[in-house]
């Protein structure tokens, strides 16, 4: 198999899982640190052209990462896509083995199911918070509806304040973020990259910068992802 991933957490699970199968890879697939493979541009605007050059099997996208018109460029071109769809953290398990399986995998990889024994043993929180969680900001934007993030913080006993939104990911005014009632403010380093000095200066609530990659990446970092995110959430 010739495999190109438009998706950072896709990349990181097949090339985990199937060392050599990787052809190419966006700009923003840092993980595996060592990967080396033709980069193809970003998830939203990637060479079209460069991914038709390298004649891969399979392209591995996904619904929210990746444009449309890009995937049917890809399409018309010949190529087969496979895109994902995640919303969930059962979602996201399901998700990975079928991608896997489509990319040569013959058996389920052992991480996969540590992953999902790892957030399996996960005791039930002592106490439920309510976060705010920005993903932007100029504008200030924060995790809305059915999102991959907002199930994973649920299972952690953070509840998001817009979990009820209309849309996905709402932009809010940073004087409604203030006034809305929350414990915490959940900030992530990615998309965005909040910091210490650049994020939880704009709030009076207590803020926690957690990891983004363990926190909206559905991957071999989903095993690691309970401690992380409990440890970074505790901190604050």
């Amino acid at each position: 198999m010739r495999v190109v991933s438009l998706v950072p957490s896709l990349t990181e699970a097949v090339a985990v899982t199937l060392p050599g199968v990787l052809v190419g890879a966006t700009d923003w697939c840092t993980h595996p640190a060592d990967l080396d493979v033709t980069r193809i541009g970003g998830t939203k605007n990637p060479d079209v052209r460069a991914v038709v050059a390298l004649r891969p099997d399979l392209v591995v996208a996904n619904e929210e990462e990746n444009r449309a018109p890009d995937l049917a460029a890809l399409r018309a071109a010949g190529i087969e896509v496979l895109v994902t769809e995640v919303r969930t953290l059962p979602q996201a398990t399901a998700e990975l083995g079928w991608v896997l399986r489509a990319c040569g995998a013959a058996s389920r990889p052992r991480w996969l199911d540590e992953a999902e024994a790892a957030w399996a043993a996960l005791a039930p929180p002592a106490r439920r918070v309510r976060a705010v969680v920005p993903i932007w900001r100029r504008p200030w934007m924060v995790l809305g509806r059915d999102t991959f993030a907002g199930d994973l913080l649920a299972r952690l006993g953070v509840d998001n304040v817009y979990a009820d939104h209309a849309e996905r990911y709402p932009r809010i005014p940073l004087d409604a973020l203030e006034a809305v009632e929350k414990d915490v403010v959940v900030l992530p380093d990615e998309p965005y990259r909040f910091t210490a000095d650049d994020g939880p200066e704009a709030f009076t609530a207590p803020s926690a910068l957690v990891s983004g990659r363990h926190l909206t990446w559905y991957g071999p970092s989903l095993g690691q992802a309970p401690e992380v995110l409990r440890r970074a959430l505790g901190e604050r």
